[in-house]
This record gives C-alpha cells, sequence and structure tokens, in this order.
C-alpha cells in the first residue's frame, strides 16, 4: 500500500472511530461533529462520505462485521468439539459485549435507510446466531427453549446499561451478563457475580443534566 493509500486508510479508520463514538452519545449530532472529533476538515469528511446517512451506514457496517466475526468464531469452536463447549459459548458472548456491538443498534435503529448491503450483512449475522444456538443445543450446555431471536435481546439490554465511567460501564455489563448466563445454561448455574453493582452516585447519574456535569 502506497503511503498515501495508507494514510487515507488511517484516516477513514479515524472518521469512523469518531462518527461511533459522536453518533452512539447523540445520533442527532451535525457531521461537523464528527470532523471535529476526528480533527479533520469538514471537506475533507465529505470528500469520503457524501451525507450523513453514508457515515451511519458506515458506522454500522463496521459494527455487523465486529459481531459476525466474534459469533463465527464461536460457531467454529462448537463445531470443533474440542475444550468446553460452554466455555465457548460463554467467550462469544462476553467479546460480543465487551466489543459494544449493539450500543450501535439501540442508538441508530431507524435514524438512516439501511443499504442492500447491510441487510445481507444484518442476514449473515441471524444465519451465523442460528448456528451457535443450535450448536450449543446440541453440545447440552443451552437451555433448550431459547432461541438465536433471544440473543439481540439481550445484547441490547446490557448496551442500555451505562455510566459515566468507561471501565464501570463495562464491568456493570460484565455483572449482568453473568446474570443472564446462568439463566441460559442448563443445568442452570448460580456463578459469583463479577465487581459491584451501581453506587448510589451511578444510579443518579441519569437524573443530573448534562449541562452541570463537570
Amino acid at each position: 500500500m502506497s503511503g498515501r493509500k495508507a494514510q487515507a486508510a488511517r484516516n477513514d479508520k479515524i472518521i469512523a472511530e469518531a462518527a461511533r463514538k459522536v453518533f452512539v452519545a447523540d445520533p442527532s449530532a451535525p457531521i461537523a461533529a464528527v470532523a471535529e472529533a476526528a480533527e479533520v476538515g469538514i471537506s475533507a469528511l465529505y470528500r469520503r462520505y457524501p451525507s450523513k446517512e453514508d457515515l451511519l451506514r458506515k458506522v454500522c457496517a463496521d459494527g455487523l462485521e465486529i459481531y459476525t466475526a466474534l459469533v463465527q468464531e464461536g460457531v467454529d469452536a462448537l463445531q470443533d468439539g474440542a475444550g468446553d463447549p460452554w466455555a465457548a459459548f460463554e467467550n462469544v458472548m462476553r467479546r460480543v459485549v465487551e466489543a459494544d456491538t449493539h450500543s450501535i443498534t439501540v442508538a441508530l435503529a431507524g435514524t438512516f435507510t439501511p443499504s442492500p448491503e447491510l441487510f445481507a450483512a444484518s442476514e449473515r449475522a441471524n444465519t451465523l446466531n442460528a448456528a451457535l444456538v443450535e450448536r450449543a443445543h446440541a453440545a447440552g450446555v443451552l437451555r433448550p427453549d431459547v432461541t438465536d431471536e433471544d440473543l439481540g435481546p439481550i445484547f441490547e439490554q446490557l448496551a442500555a446499561v451505562h455510566v459515566e465511567n468507561g471501565r464501570r460501564t463495562h464491568a456493570l455489563r460484565q455483572r449482568y451478563l453473568t446474570l443472564y448466563l446462568d439463566g441460559l445454561r442448563t443445568p442452570p448455574a448460580t456463578s459469583p457475580l463479577p465487581w459491584g453493582g451501581p453506587t448510589d452516585e451511578e444510579r443518579e447519574e441519569p437524573w443530573i443534566p448534562k449541562v452541570s456535569r463537570t
């Protein structure tokens, strides 16, 4: 890759990461806010993404790509039959939550028109979800009444757990995922919950006007 192409690829990555951060926090934010966060000129951004919808589609496409790669790894691990099948299922669930792909869904669903490519990527994700659940059922580690349609709502509910401190957000999501996993497993489990629950201050955060947070 030439120096110019490499720089363009780096800029594209910076813009995409900035767009995800900006739009997940505020889907109504203008495209200029992305340029500011990425520290690029607005004209440079428009050359790459002619409209806000183009940028939103890029953010969602990147999230789907990450998600499908993680689920594919889980499907492959369960197919191999080596090791603990529950550990393979739990690993993909925890990695998806850690990747935070579903914050994109929660924030941006319905804010733009998906492209045919996005619909195709979504169908691939659905197919992989079905394969993951099917193989976990076949291994006898997932309760039989769980379906692949349950995965999305679980991830979306966990993505809604958010506090100002990013590390605490991660810790709380993993804590509540542990509760979900105990309920999904067969036979049911009672695992020690990691980290502490939300503090009084964290539970009060949503009620504090953002202009007052300093």
